[in-house]
Formats: C-alpha cells, sequence, structure tokens
C-alpha cells in the first residue's frame, strides 16, 4: 500500500485523475477496465479508457505507464516492442501481385500446380477474400483506383499508359490525393514508402516522392526486364527520383528488400509507417524490353526453377510461369517474416490483392496465368479481369482462417487506411470506396448498393448477386447471377428482363453522377 500511495500522489501532481491500482483490477470513474490487462487488446482497452476518462495527452501516459512498470510488463511486452506500440496506430502494409490470376493459387483453384506456401499460410492468418474486385482490369487504372479511392471515371485516368512518353508523363491529374497524403494528416503522422511498379506517371509532380511518399524504390512503367530493368530502350529502376543501377539483380528481390530495409528502420520509431509494396510480378514478359535475338521468356532466379524441379533453361512456359510466381510466393514470405521479426505483426494491418486478372488473349507463351473457374481475364470486364486473388490479415481484430465473400473493391482501401489512422477524408472529394473494416472484422455486409466498372469497349455492374456486361458498346446487356453461375455461362437477360433493366438503370445512374 505505501507504494499506491506514493504513486497517487505523484500523479497528483501532474493533475490526473486515475483509478485506484489494485491487483484484480482498477477502480475509478466512467466504468474503467475490471481486469488486470494480460493481453495486447486490454492493454489497448485501458490506454483509450484512461485518454477518455482523464482527458490526458499521450505523454502522460507514458508518465503513468512508467511509473507502473512492474505492474504491467506483460501487458506491455504483449503490446509490442514497447510502450510505444501500445499507443501508437497500426502499420498498414498493402502489397499487390501484377496480373496474378484467380486460379493461379491452390487457396482458390485447388488444381493450380503453382506452389504458394507463404500466401496460402497467409490466407489461413486472416481472411480470404472471394467477392473482391478491382475497380479497373489493367495496371495502371487498377493503381489510380486503390490509392484514390476513385474510379476512372471520376479521377480520370481511364486508359493503360503506354510507351516511354505515356509512362513518364503527367499521368493521374495532380488535383487526385493519395493514401499516402492522407495519412500524412492523421493524429500521428505515417511515414511513407512505396517499392515497385509505379505506373501512374512519372512527370515531374508525378512521382511517389512528389505524391506523399517519403521513400521510393521501382519503376515508372508498366513492366520492365527483370534484370535489366529497362522499358523499351530507357532504363526504369530509380530511387526516389534518382536513376537506380542495380543490373543483374532479380526486380522481386530488389522491391522486397526495399521494403523490408524500410519496415526494420521505421519499426524501431515511435511512428506508424505506410508500405505500399506492388510488385511487377508475375507480368508476362515483354518483347519490346528485349535486345535483338533474345528470347523473350519469363524470368525466375535459377534456385526458383530448381525449387520448382526444373532446370534454369527450361522451355515450356507454364513452368517458367511457375517459377516467377513461386519466387514471388517467397519474396512476399520474407517481407511478412519481418513483421514478426520486429515484433510489429500484431499492430500491422496487411492486405494483398492481385492489381486485376491474369489475361487470357491467346498469346502464345505469355496467357498462361488462370483464372479459374472465372470467365476471360485481364483487359475485359467478365469476372476474370475484375474479381481477383485478395486476402487480409490483422491480428486479434480479423478471424483467422475466415473466408469473406462479401463483395468490396480496391476503393474501399483508401477509406479502411483512413479509418486505421484516426484520418480525417477530404470532404470535397467524391469518393467511391467504402469504409471495408466492418466487413473484414465482422463480415457484415457490404455497404455497396452496386459496383461499376467500364474500360474501353467492355463495361458491367453489379448489383447484389447479379450481374450485367457487355463487351462493345452497341450491344445488349448479358444478365449473369454470379452467386449461382460465377464463370457467367448462363445469360439470364431474356428470362429477367425486369432484373436487367433495373440494373441497366442503376448504370445510367452511375454514368448521370460523373457528370457532377
Amino acid at each position: 500500500m505505501p507504494l499506491i500511495r506514493m504513486l497517487k500522489a505523484v500523479l497528483k501532481k501532474v493533475r490526473l485523475v486515475i483509478p485506484v491500482f489494485r491487483l484484480d483490477g482498477f477502480v475509478g470513474v466512467d466504468s474503467p477496465p475490471t481486469v488486470r490487462p494480460t493481453s495486447r487488446e486490454q492493454a489497448l482497452s485501458f490506454i483509450k479508457w484512461i485518454k477518455h476518462s482523464a482527458r490526458i495527452t499521450a505523454s502522460r501516459v507514458c508518465v503513468y505507464f512508467a511509473l507502473l512498470a512492474g505492474a504491467f510488463a506483460p501487458a506491455l511486452l504483449l503490446a509490442g516492442d514497447g510502450s510505444s506500440d501500445a499507443v501508437r496506430p497500426s502499420n498498414i502494409l498493402i502489397i499487390t501481385a501484377d496480373n496474378l490470376g484467380y486460379g493461379d493459387l491452390q487457396c482458390y483453384n485447388s488444381k493450380s500446380k503453382i506452389r504458394t506456401p507463404n500466401l496460402d499460410r497467409f490466407a489461413t492468418q486472416g481472411a480470404r477474400l472471394t467477392g473482391f474486385y478491382t475497380a479497373s482490369p489493367t495496371c495502371t487504372v487498377s493503381r489510380a483506383c486503390l490509392l484514390t479511392g476513385r474510379i476512372p471515371q471520376r479521377h480520370g485516368l481511364t486508359n493503360q499508359l503506354g510507351g516511354v512518353a505515356g509512362n513518364y508523363g503527367v499521368g493521374l491529374s495532380h488535383d487526385e490525393i493519395l493514401i499516402p497524403q492522407i495519412l500524412k494528416t492523421a493524429p500521428t503522422p505515417y511515414t511513407t514508402g512505396c517499392f515497385g511498379k509505379w505506373n501512374i506517371g512519372f512527370a515531374q509532380g508525378s512521382r511517389p516522392t512528389e505524391r506523399g511518399f517519403d521513400e521510393f524504390i521501382g519503376h515508372a512503367s508498366g513492366n520492365l526486364d527483370y534484370y535489366f530493368h529497362n522499358y523499351r530502350q530507357k532504363h526504369d529502376l530509380y530511387h526516389g527520383t534518382d536513376e537506380l543501377h542495380r543490373e543483374g539483380e532479380y526486380s522481386t528481390d530488389i522491391f522486397a528488400d526495399a521494403a523490408i530495409d524500410f519496415m526494420r528502420r521505421k519499426s524501431k520509431t515511435a511512428d506508424p509507417w505506410f508500405c505500399y509494396l506492388p510488385f511487377n510480378s508475375p507480368h508476362f514478359p515483354t518483347a519490346g524490353n528485349k535486345t535483338r535475338g533474345e528470347a523473350n521468356v519469363w524470368q525466375a532466379p535459377g534456385w526458383a526453377f530448381e525449387a520448382c524441379g526444373y532446370p534454369p533453361d527450361e522451355s515450356n512456359p507454364d513452368k517458367r510461369y511457375e517459377a516467377v510466381v513461386y519466387s514471388l510466393d517467397v519474396a512476399i514470405g520474407r517481407v511478412l517474416s519481418t513483421l514478426d521479426q520486429t515484433g510489429t505483426a500484431d499492430n500491422t494491418f496487411v492486405f494483398f490483392m492481385s492489381d486485376n486478372g491474369a489475361f487470357r488473349l491467346n498469346r502464345k507463351g505469355l496467357d498462361v496465368g488462370s483464372n479459374e473457374p472465372l470467365r476471360h481475364g485481364g483487359v475485359t470486364c467478365w469476372e476474370g479481369g475484375l474479381r481477383v486473388a485478395a486476402m487480409a490479415r490483422w491480428p486479434t481484430r480479423i478471424k483467422p482462417g475466415s473466408v469473406i465473400t462479401q463483395p468490396f473493391w480496391s476503393p474501399d482501401l483508401l477509406p479502411a487506411c483512413t479509418k486505421i489512422a484516426d484520418a480525417a477524408l477530404p470532404t470535397d472529394v467524391k469518393f467511391d470506396g467504402k469504409d471495408p473494416l466492418p466487413i473484414l472484422l465482422n463480415n457484415a455486409p457490404s455497404s455497396h448498393k452496386s459496383f461499376y466498372f467500364e474500360y474501353r469497349s467492355h463495361a458491367a455492374l453489379r448489383m447484389s448477386d447479379w450481374k450485367i456486361v457487355r463487351d462493345k458498346q452497341n450491344r445488349a446487356w448479358q444478365l449473369f447471377n454470379i452467386a449461382d453461375d460465377p464463370v457467367e455461362a448462363r445469360d439470364l437477360a431474356t428470362s429477367h428482363q425486369n432484373k436487367a433493366a433495373e440494373l441497366a438503370d442503376d448504370f445510367a445512374r452511375w454514368q448521370k453522377s460523373f457528370q457532377h
């Protein structure tokens, strides 16, 4: 008891309204926690209560916890590396794959021969999403939608950037606000890093470090050579805005290593961090990036071929693709292991998705990714182009091993990040994303009435279990019940004319909203 009286006397000096500490809990105002905190969740709950009831600052919470360090050491250790982890917002890690097929992963398609043990394990640690959509079926546009929380018809970047001029032009309007810029306005500002494929413009003012990211290692274009890092005839690897020459190193590993280094350094500080890791893998190889006479084949490290049971000079494109995806999975595994090693896994929201579906354009040796059982693939508005493999993990919040079928889409990640950071959304911007955390944490119903898609001549709209699709503007809508017919094989437009008309009217409603 003398120690308790001494603590109360000291805390009274800093004008704290405090609870009386005792072995079985707390006694105080406004219904404090009734059990001694022995877990990270209880520690966080106690901090929130003490800040509310006593109306004190974070610095005084630190004083309080310093004085009670002996009593609360177990709970504080469970919160992370130290007491600073308990009071700071969660870190955010968003990982994207490039053109990865919905059916490439065994956790989505048991027939797949591709081994991805790290992503399979990740799916058991959080939620596997079976109704998640990218807002556009092509690389450039999907990235713009993710980062802005807006669909193409609002942010204006409606087509893939082409050629050196396009990829190094303005791209996404400078008026658009990106996730890292919002996180910078949070009560506890985030440190931000981007490592990988940018692909939304690289002119002055368009580059990552000019749009809210503190650090960047990556490339400007939609695809680069995995080892020589060129796009067409232009060198295309950068550190910030300066060229970075690391020829001979595998690009997937360069980006994973950069993210790992960022997370290790920033996890030692008091500030939360946001890491955006858009891998260029497993994007198909591009003939325009090869020198004359060089084979245009899938590129993977020798160890990846060996692990898959193939020689480095394997000629079968399906097997070469398998090695590419396997090497991506290993890189993702190293990144996730870093969270464990730094003690930040429990306080980090991790989201993984493919930017769009695998391409199925009948190009020999290139279109080998699988979207099975979904129809078609990238650059189309069929399910294979839009519905993508996605997973989310947030320990103690997202139920491990859960499967979430509720539909939501990539623009929802911006409000999710905003909510996690306790930041505020700009009030003068029309966002198409809605907070998906109730879906992820509680499997709540989707808050979206419908989802609008349009890319070139393709268009679609999903409303509840129904979807209309057309691949040319002058063609009639086809209607599918996605719940009963995910492969979009049975057109019900004739037998369900009222339903088709209802969705077509909603498509028109969306279009009208773009005029304001």
